[in-house]
């Protein structure tokens, strides 16, 4: 099936080669999306935006594909699920959780210049890094694309109910799935709670899991793939 791979902030749709490979060796057309403002080169571009070049790759699809965001982007594969709730056969969450209506969609650093830089190793030192080593380090900071205010500042807007019938998969890299369900069931992934076919996978990495453990991330994704 198709299975579409939405990176997170700074990112661009390179942050899945290494895990492309192996979703098709493992019979299934992953497709990257790099988002604008996230490496179109558009300092200009908004969370409408990024939304609707997620909406076009669910259009484009073959069938109904499984849509995945990792980090800040677990909003935006939420979000594809809302406005197409019938054409979307499940989302998969890499170590975070959607934003509820009416939140912010990344309104986590500071700004410069209208855009939002990576801020630097400091706010991800113990478990969401420690599975990057140096020269991992600094190749992503080397990359890292600062994303605009426009998309960071973004509001979220949930209006179709009918997205918690769409099966979702948490994978939980830095934190396990008994924590994430603790997290649920204390109403801080609200969105979460009310999703009638939830499941929860661990795997051991950090906040990255792409770059480094891509292997093992495309053979959970494969697994959860509908109809497999």
């Amino acid at each position: 099936m198709d299975i579409l791979l939405v990176a997170g902030l700074w990112l661009d749709g390179s942050a899945w080669d290494d895990v492309v490979p192996e979703l098709e060796a493992l019979g299934h057309r992953p497709v990257p999306i790099t988002l604008p403002g996230q490496g179109d080169g558009s300092a200009s571009a908004s969370l409408d935006d990024q939304v609707a070049a997620v909406l076009a790759a669910v259009d484009a699809a073959s069938g109904k594909p499984m849509v995945v965001g990792h980090s800040a982007a677990c909003t935006l594969a939420w979000l594809a699920a809302d406005a197409r709730p019938e054409r979307i056969a499940k989302v998969a969450l890499i170590g975070g959780f959607p934003s509820a209506d009416g939140q912010p969609y990344a309104d986590f650093f500071e700004l410069k210049d209208g855009v939002m830089p990576f801020p630097g190793w400091g706010p991800f030192e113990g478990p969401d890094s420690a599975d990057l080593g140096e020269e991992a380090r600094r190749d992503f900071a080397s990359v890292a694309i600062p994303v605009p205010e426009g998309v960071t500042k973004g509001v979220v807007r949930l209006t179709d109910e009918r997205r918690f019938d769409v099966p979702v998969l948490v994978v939980c890299p830095e934190f396990t799935p008994a924590q994430a369900q603790e997290w649920i069931a204390a109403g801080d992934a609200a969105e979460l709670a009310k999703v009638r076919n939830l499941d929860l996978v661990d795997i051991d990495s950090g906040h990255w899991p792409m770059i480094t453990r891509p292997v093992e991330l495309a053979r959970l994704l494969a697994a959860a793939a509908p109809g497999v």
